[in-house]
């Protein structure tokens, strides 16, 4: 039998129950098993009885209940509808004996005592078939398998042993430990309560312990940490079983912490942006996104699909990430929606047209291969999100930072000018403004050429710059995360460190505005409020993870890294910022005017040095662009834009 019995064969059962219980009932009233004159009366109620208690069984979803995994609620809704199908009996022998003497006389205490019996009866085949799925604690402790302690004897540890003997996993539950000394000895589920958690390196060899299964859902992240490591002593396994802990009491265990929703971190309501006008930029034109695979290149091919591109080319140079957001927007384009789903800039709904996916794998440091794909797919709007980003590891590889993020953007926009690209959006970082580190220094540099470009070609080339962007891979959200899941410290460098901050939807809004609001040559970014504290960042996280800061998990100082400031700021000394039309966004209209007239010279001795491997001569060199850009005159080349494409491509290229 490998299920429990059908509705159907269970009425059955229970006719019969109940015409036995009903026997039984004048039986006992009587003391005596020939009924004699009574035997007529018996007749009447052993008829009824069934009637009643099977409509009774009906109304209260007796015959809904899964018998196989019964508890003391099927039980107790068993014992109800018979309670209640024993008060309508006698209702009816009191109602026929007033107005129907001429029937046979039932005893008054007959239905109570049917109920009795008729209780014990029906539920004879249920605990039958309850039991036989239990397995026999003795026979399933002796059985072979991996061998587990579970610590904590609570209701927690009950749970687990009842699962697992369910499931016949294989699993051999040698029995409990508990550090309460009053449960020493006592057996749950028929497994013993062998020690506290003290006794697991003794119990792990005496009974060749292979795991410990935690089930203290109350328990502070700290003892969960001790007992862990006592288990690692003992040279066995410890494991937290999911979701224990919410079908206890809903707390959440160190191991499993819910998602923290990142808009919980911003400390301010999320921004919202107008995207009429980016849905009248985008719809049927040709848009290519640089490192569409990562964290915002990803989401800005989300965004940018949404509104209809006659083509979206996907370049990246890790093809794992690229493979995966070419199948998602693939599973999206061919999944059946309403007109509701195409909206066009004007707001309007509008039939729905399928773009072309393209995916490019490719390196923007290769100039050859980047002007390879812009000849082919000759797009219309760029997005730049291409980029080495992590501060500590660029001061490590300088080298790297400048032929990535400099030359690689040099190279993009070289191509963007000779195939006509209309619009260029560069993204950038406000580590970029007054930078003391390699990464942010390489990204100034990148925002003077784009700057640069925008004025030779009359277009609308311009760089956004972001805060912190929380959630994206990498980002100190990712990494709080992962120190709260291993149980702690969460390190943070320094108590006064601040930042700005701004969440992966925010930032692509304001990639695809600064799309739509450009002219060329500006600067946009988004008004974040306040910087907030990473050490307040840090307590909110293991907060809104259900845990305690000192209690369940610690924070350690570690200091500052070589690269980094206490503060960020968002614009140069000599930026002119103002609001758009969007008031949370900013721009700064005068950023091209920053650009030193010898840009492309210093460039090209960059590049010389950044090809040579000559590491401390290429810092020099990105140290010298950026002081050049806030400390000199600088040169308006207004008169450049007469020049062709071709001269532009040789000036960037040849340098001087």
């Amino acid at each position: 039998m490998s299920r429990s019995l059908p509705a159907g064969h269970l009425c059955t059962i229970d006719v019969l129950m109940l015409t036995i219980a009903a026997f039984a009932s004048y039986a006992l009233r009587l003391e005596r098993l020939d009924l004699g004159e009574h035997w007529r009366s018996f007749v009447l109620f052993a008829g009824a009885a069934p009637v009643v208690v099977l409509m009774l069984f009906g109304m209260t979803r007796v015959y809904a209940q899964y018998w196989r995994y019964a508890s003391f609620h099927e039980f107790s809704l068993l014992a109800w509808a018979l309670v209640c199908a024993g008060i309508v009996l006698e209702g009816m022998v009191l109602i026929g004996r007033a107005l129907f003497p001429a029937i046979p006389v039932v005893p008054l205490s007959i239905p109570p005592i049917f109920v009795l019996s008729a209780l014990t009866l029906t539920a004879l085949p249920r605990l039958m078939m309850h039991a036989r799925f239990q397995p026999s604690p003795r026979r399933w402790h002796r059985q072979s398998g991996n061998r587990a302690l579970i610590m904590g004897a609570g209701e927690a540890g009950a749970m687990i042993v009842q699962s697992m003997r369910l499931a016949r996993q294989n699993n051999v539950i040698v029995g409990f430990v508990d550090d309460n000394p009053h449960k020493r000895g006592v057996r749950i589920n028929g497994a013993p309560v062998l020690g506290d958690r003290h006794d697991i390196p003794r119990l792990a060899a005496e009974y060749q312990i292979n795991e410990v299964i935690i089930a203290m859902p109350s328990a502070p992240g700290k003892t969960i940490r001790e007992i862990v490591a006592i288990c690692e002593r003992a040279g066995v396994r410890a494991r937290i079983i999911p979701g224990i802990a919410e079908l206890v009491d809903g707390r959440f265990s160190v191991n499993h912490i819910r998602d923290v929703q990142i808009e919980d971190l911003l400390r301010r309501a999320p921004i919202q942006t107008d995207m009429q006008a980016v849905g009248r930029l985008i719809r049927g034109r040709r848009v290519l996104v640089t490192g569409g695979g990562g964290s915002i290149g990803s989401e800005i091919c989300r965004h940018v699909l949404r509104y209809e591109p006659s083509d979206l080319i996907i370049l990246g140079h890790g093809e794992n990430s690229v493979f995966a957001i070419h199948n998602e927007l693939y599973r999206w384009l061919n999944t059946p929606r309403g007109e509701s789903d195409s909206v066009d800039g004007d707001g309007q709904c509008r039939s729905y047209r399928t773009p072309t996916l393209h995916t490019v794998i490719a390196d923007i440091r290769f100039s050859e291969r980047i002007h390879a794909v812009f000849e082919r797919y000759r797009p219309e709007i760029v997005f730049h999100a291409a980029a080495h980003k992590h501060v500590p590891l660029m001061e490590a590889n300088p080298v790297e930072a400048v032929t990535n993020n400099v030359l690689g953007t040099r190279n993009l926009l070289d191509a963007a000018i000779v195939t006509g690209v209309e619009r260029f959006v560069m993204i950038s970082t406000d580590k970029a403004v007054n930078p003391t580190s390699i990464m942010g220094s390489s990204k100034r540099a990148a925002e003077l050429l784009v700057h640069h470009a925008a004025k030779v070609s009359g277009r609308a080339f311009m760089a956004v710059r972001f805060g912190n962007v929380l959630g994206s891979r990498g980002s100190v959200v990712w990494t709080f995360k992962q120190q709260i899941a291993a149980g702690g410290p969460v390190t943070v460098t320094h108590p006064e460190m601040r930042r700005y901050f701004m969440t992966i939807p925010e930032a692509v809004q304001l990639v695809l505005q600064a799309a739509a609001l450009g002219r060329g040559g500006e600067v946009f970014t988004l008004d974040m409020g306040e910087p907030v504290k990473i050490l307040d960042l840090a307590r909110d996280m293991i907060e809104l993870s259900g845990l305690q800061v000192g209690r369940d998990i610690d924070i350690a100082f570690v200091g500052l890294r070589p690269g980094e400031k206490l503060f960020e700021e968002l614009f140069l000394p000599g930026e002119q910022y103002d609001r758009t039309s969007h008031e949370k966004i900013f721009i700064a209209r005068n950023a091209s005017r920053l650009v030193p007239a010898d840009v492309l010279a210093l460039i090209a001795d960059l590049e010389e040095a950044a090809l040579s491997d000559d590491t401390s001569r290429t810092v020099r060199l990105l140290r010298l662009i950026v002081q050049r850009s806030q400390s000199t005159p600088h040169e308006d080349v207004h008169g450049d834009h007469t020049l062709e494409p071709a001269s532009l491509r040789a000036l960037a290229v040849g340098g001087s």
